[in-house]
């Protein structure tokens, strides 16, 4: 098995099956979870009497039902004392609502994560300030209250007006370490022009700028650094000198010693601008860009974060080789830095466009290759397994389908859990495709049909063709196409590339088991479909195996 994976599925039912414990250096999750609804929404009782519509419209929504309260009831009787504690004081307090839904679904996960965990690892969970207070909580409980070592604060977005309120500019980072060896590299930050300005107050003979540093340390000691140097004793001063004397001379023979012009004086040690590390990095990050609209690392992923962001985390707390997971990985940010930075990594999600997201940005970003660079493990590889996931789930079904063809998906959420589906107009995905470079851009769109079919799908497709001024209609199928279909699809005849001056087929009927043997839609070579990662030169380095 590979040393880089993806998984497609319920993170918690996965980590209990596949994840060893102690196997994993560092984990990063950003568990969904809808802050900009009303708060007080949150917190209302599901009774089951409030209209479905007012609990719906984003991915992030959790809900009070039988799960929630047979997985609240496995942690009360299946786990620590401390553990069952806080849950039932958190379910007295809060109540049965999507708040302790969500709580009693990332304990439960939390659990897991901290199983799988090294001694030497570190979870950094990134929230908002809806349900933070709560989840640091459980990971006090989880964690244990001494492994608690930063709250992080990074700013967002820019500052933007709220209705009665300050504006919400800042997501927080919940920091805990698995114990006191827990890997922790020192990373500064740039110093600011104005502490440059002022510390830098010298200016030596070459019109460079430097500072000066003491040369001494408290107290004495009967060792070369406590001798005179220079005739200079500094032992009645209750010092000694910092460095041996060889040292010292070797800094007075490079100009590294300010001699002050007055008699009796003390020399100290110069300190240019790149003797100086920077500044420790603090718990308050407003040095990395958020995302926005014309980001350049924007995939178009509602819940995306910068790189940056996920860099900084893995350069502080892992080295070249550790193992990163990251179990709610989205559009895999934490993968491609993980990646970027020479660790090995397993992502993991519950809807196959995240993964199929994903294995564009590997491709784009690394020239990563599925089955020769990384595993996906849990999608379908065979007729009978595809069948079984449009029988479980026929819109997560229709997103595995588009994948197979690179299509950007029109219609459901692109990160529900459950993929309710919007209104497509007939049109579940869609390629674009430049064949004129004077011209606008063209459209091949996409029909995903999971159950039974006959000739008259085809013909509505060759209306919604012809309705939305498309180039080339495809129909994705799991089941074979009659006779019919495939006469309806060659009567629609050929679309004919002036660019490439080719034909290609308007209406193309493409099965799910051609499709896993290899087939590929018939067009233009300039098709795009989701915005391509940026390259990305790896960091080099030998790899480990995984587990």
């Amino acid at each position: 098995m590979n040393e880089r994976q993806l998984y497609y599925g319920d993170n918690l039912k996965i980590l209990r099956e596949y994840i060893a414990d102690e196997s994993v250096d560092l984990v990063y999750l950003d568990p969904p979870f809808n802050s900009n609804r009303n708060y007080n929404v949150l917190f209302k009782d599901e009774s089951g009497q409030e209209s479905e519509s007012q609990l719906t419209a984003f991915e992030d929504t959790w809900h009070w039902d039988m799960a929630a309260e047979s997985t609240y009831h496995s942690l009360l009787t299946d786990t620590t004392p401390e553990i069952s504690t806080m849950m039932s004081a958190l379910r007295e307090f809060i109540g049965t609502n999507q708040m302790m839904a969500y709580l009693v679904m990332m304990t439960a996960r939390l659990i897991e994560l901290h199983r799988v965990l090294t001694s030497t690892g570190s979870l950094y969970l990134h929230c908002d300030p809806t349900a933070s207070h709560y989840l640091k909580i459980v990971l006090d409980a989880i964690f244990g209250v001494d492994n608690f070592r930063n709250e992080i604060i990074w700013k967002r977005t820019s500052a933007h007006s709220s209705a009665k309120k300050y504006g919400d500019v800042h997501d927080v980072i919940l920091f805990y370490a698995m114990s006191n060896t827990s890997c922790w590299n020192k990373v500064y930050q740039a110093y600011e022009p104005e502490y440059l300005d002022m510390f830098l107050d010298c200016v030596d003979e070459h019109g460079r700028r430097y500072k000066r540093m003491d040369l001494t340390g408290a107290g004495t000691t009967n060792g070369p650094s406590g001798d005179p140097w220079r005739g200079l004793d500094v032992r009645a001063k209750g010092r000694h000198w910092a460095y041996s004397p060889d040292v010292l001379e070797q800094f007075d023979r490079q100009g590294k010693i300010h001699w002050p012009k007055k008699a009796g004086g003390m020399p100290r040690l110069k300190q240019y601008r790149e003797d100086l590390p920077g500044v420790l990095l603090q718990d308050v990050w407003n040095d990395i860009k958020p995302m926005h609209n014309l980001s350049a690392e924007r995939l178009g992923y509602p819940t995306q974060k910068p790189v940056a962001l996920l860099e900084r985390i893995l350069e502080t707390s892992s080295n070249d080789g550790d193992l990163v997971l990251d179990p709610f990985c989205g559009c895999g940010t934490t993968i491609h830095a993980a990646q970027k930075l020479n660790r090995k990594w397993i992502g993991i999600d519950i809807t196959h466009l995240a993964i199929a997201l994903q294995k564009y940005r590997l491709k784009n970003a690394f020239e990563l290759i599925e089955k020769t660079d990384y595993d996906v493990i849990g999608e379908p590889e065979s007729f009978s397994s595809a069948k079984q996931l449009a029988l479980d789930d026929r819109y997560q079904f229709q997103w595995w389908a588009l994948s197979l063809i690179q299509a950007q998906p029109i219609g459901g959420e692109t990160g529900s859990k459950k993929g309710k589906k919007g209104k497509d107009q007939g049109i579940d995905g869609m390629i674009t495709f430049l064949d004129d470079p004077r011209a606008k851009p063209k459209r091949l769109i996409v029909q995903v049909k999971s159950g039974k079919v006959k000739s008259g799908d085809i013909r509505d497709l060759v209306g919604t063709l012809e309705r939305e001024k498309a180039a080339i209609g495809v129909f994705i199928t799991l089941e074979r196409p009659s006779k019919d279909m495939k006469s309806e699809a060659a009567s629609a005849g050929f679309y004919h590339s002036p660019n490439w001056r080719k034909d290609y087929p308007r209406i193309q009927i493409l099965t799910i088991e051609e499709l896993l043997a290899g087939r590929e839609v018939q067009m233009p070579p300039t098709a795009r479909t989701y915005k391509k990662a940026q390259r990305e030169h790896q960091h080099p380095g030998k790899q480990q195996q995984l587990l």
